[in-house]
């Protein structure tokens, strides 16, 4: 691995199918003059591989995807000295998974029964059995479980032998249902005649609309309502992120060839998705629990360490529970969920005191960060707040209320909110806001100048969204046509090659790749940063490495921005 360019490099961050239609139309983008030298890292998303929901976040296997990627893409991004990051989803599997559908079609005799969770069996002796056949976790559990949707976890899974059976699912889970067939119906309430005929329309009509079934009234026919629902159920299409039984040495087992595929790619960084929540005990969170979670990650850094791959572990916490101090000390490289939000903060407030507080921080502590502004996923709120942690409460980067003044922003710019949930259906708390960058920023190229001017001199690894480095919009149709889960669609609008053409012309994306550019290939970001003391409403970094300097100068109050070279030789020019 070369270790100055994952340490100094800018990434690039997209779907394979960001730019144009395929990974190819991307790699010849790179190509292209205008991208010259200004990347040396490719975060590429999981639509690399094979999956189907969460747009590649719930993985069938870890094979190319044909329809997008093609092996002459791997060798084309090796002979332009790109190195890949992958997400690892740890967590879990897809139900179209060889593992899960072998589960399903074998029951008990199947290799993989305990290859997943089967929620009821997890709880037995530590619950009570619901209406639904699903354990209820007794409160004292229940209460520390973390939940990422309203609900319990679960899928109720069906098996051929017409048994219903619930999965621990923490994520995303899709179950359309499929119309039935008149004749089904006829069999199943064992008459035909006119009202049958009215009810299979009724609840075909129902299916159509997306409406509750159970809300349905089947008049005469209420006796057998539970065996027709039962029937479409049994019928329906299911797509779910399977969490997965980390107990096993089949996963282990997985993980280990996973891994291996993953490094014949050409990764050399692996982004952990969902790791904290893969350990799970009766009687302990199931979100970084220890010192189970540690023991987790220690076995798969073992097995990327034989790989020479990096690990990146994906860690949402507020700030005030420290975690992100945690992992920094046990040597890993950590996100940097906070600048996203900071930068908002500091542009928005004119005020730099907390992205400077966050700033000397990451230097002093010596932590190894991968920052961002924009993602596929949102813009982080949760991160930033303060926690209580052994009856001490430790402070945010920022005071609720400035959270909240984020929020209320980039909302009243028309971004859309991913709230958390307890066990209830209730919220509990904020999660993030899913807008794109620019349109979170008012859609002012100042400020996202501005900002990506901050990103190039913070300390880490700078990851670039596609979308913000084109000052794309929000893209409401979109989030609309996903439906209720359909927030992030907002800001992963596919660009088209005749977008990029204009993009490209334009002075925002010319500045922003000068910048990028600058930050990928002075030498001076190899060095010490030094923050300089030039008032609240002023932002003055500068980098040094031997006789090389690059400083940044931003006035928050008038928004002037200097980005200024010094070679070794003394000459001192303007990069933007």
């Amino acid at each position: 691995m070369n270790n100055n360019s994952i340490s100094n490099g800018v990434m690039f961050n997209a779907y394979p199918d960001s730019i144009g239609s395929k990974l190819s139309d991307t790699i010849e983008l790179f190509q292209r003059p205008e991208f010259k030298n200004a990347f040396s890292l490719f975060y590429v998303l999981p639509t690399f591989f094979n999956s189907d929901l969460d747009r590649g976040f719930s993985i069938i296997d870890y094979n190319l995807n044909k329809e997008l990627v093609s092996k002459s893409d791997l060798k084309a991004l090796k002979d332009l000295n790109i190195e890949l990051k992958f997400d690892i989803v740890l967590n879990h599997l897809s139900v179209a998974s060889p593992q899960f559908k072998d589960l399903i079609k074998n029951g008990e005799q199947s290799k993989y029964k305990d290859f997943f969770i089967n929620w009821n069996n997890f709880w037995e002796g530590n619950a009570t059995m619901g209406n639904d056949g699903i354990m209820i976790p007794h409160k004292a559990f229940l209460d520390k479980l973390f939940m990422r949707k309203s609900g319990l976890p679960v899928l109720q899974v069906p098996f051929p032998d017409e048994s219903v059976k619930p999965y621990w699912n923490t994520f995303y889970q899709k179950v359309t249902s499929n119309k039935i067939n008149l004749s089904k119906l006829e069999s199943i309430l064992e008459e035909s005649n006119a009202d049958v005929s009215s009810l299979c329309a009724r609840i075909n009509k129902a299916i159509d609309e997306e409406e509750d079934l159970a809300t349905i009234d089947f008049g005469t026919y209420a006796n057998q309502k539970l065996q027709v629902l039962h029937h479409i159920y049994m019928n329906s299409t299911f797509l779910g992120q399977m969490d997965v039984n980390a107990k096993s040495d089949l996963i282990w087992e997985f993980y280990q060839e996973t891994l291996e595929k993953v490094s014949s790619y050409g990764g050399k960084i692996l982004r952990l998705d969902a790791f904290a929540y893969l350990h799970k005990q009766v009687g302990e969170t199931n979100f970084f629990n220890t010192p189970g979670t540690w023991n987790y990650l220690s076995k798969i850094k073992n097995i990327a360490d034989e790989h020479d791959l990096m690990l990146l572990p994906e860690i949402h916490a507020e700030y005030g529970v420290k975690l992100h101090e945690e992992v920094a000390e046990e040597g890993y490289f950590i996100y940097d969920f906070f600048l996203p939000g900071l930068t908002i903060h500091t542009l928005e407030s004119k005020n730099n005191s907390a992205l400077l507080k966050w700033i000397h921080e990451i230097v002093d502590k010596k932590y190894k960060t991968v920052n961002m502004l924009g993602c596929h996923d949102g813009i982080p709120v949760l991160d930033l707040k303060g926690k209580e942690v052994n009856g001490a409460y430790n402070k945010g980067l920022l005071e609720d209320k400035e959270i909240e003044n984020i929020m209320t922003t980039i909302l009243n710019r028309g971004g859309r909110v991913k709230n958390l949930y307890d066990a209830e259906g209730n919220k509990i708390s904020y999660y993030q806001v899913n807008a794109t960058y620019f349109s979170a920023l008012d859609e002012n190229e100042t400020k996202l100048l501005m900002a990506r001017a901050i990103q190039m001199f913070m300390p880490g690894i700078p990851q670039i969204w596609y979308l913000d480095l084109f000052a794309g919009k929000n893209d409401y149709e979109a989030a609309d046509k996903a439906g209720s889960g359909g927030h992030k669609e907002i800001n992963r609008t596919n660009l088209s090659l005749e977008q990029i053409n204009e993009g490209l012309q334009k002075e925002i994306v010319l500045k922003q790749l000068a910048l990028i550019r600058f930050r990928n290939t002075c030498k001076a970001f190899s060095g010490k940063i030094k923050v300089n003391s030039s008032g609240s409403n002023k932002i003055d970094i500068s980098w040094s490495f031997e006789d090389e300097e690059a400083t940044l100068f931003i006035d928050l109050i008038s928004s002037e921005l200097k980005v200024h070279h010094k070679s070794k030789v003394g000459i001192k020019s303007s990069i933007i």
